[in-house]
């Protein structure tokens, strides 16, 4: 699952304006097999932006998994 880093919120910003765009002609010339790919394509788009702000607001989980001591070589 691909994890978007916040720093690329903006980039996302501009791939839904050029998206939105994209769509207007899509409309403009009929083209609902276009619409429909486009919309979904928003829909995903925007909940990874989502997921993005969630991240930003909350920051990485520690998942408290212990460390392992330093282990001695067997004695032979």
């Amino acid at each position: 699952m691909l994890s978007i880093n916040p720093k690329m919120l903006p980039r996302l910003d501009e791939l839904e304006e050029n998206l939105l765009a994209r769509r207007e002609r899509a409309v403009a010339e009929d083209w609902r097999g276009e619409i429909d790919g486009l919309d979904l394509t928003l829909t995903f788009l925007r909940s990874k932006r989502e997921q993005a702000r969630r991240f930003q607001r909350t920051g990485p989980v520690t998942l408290g998994i212990p460390a392992v001591p330093d282990q001695k070589p067997p004695i032979e």
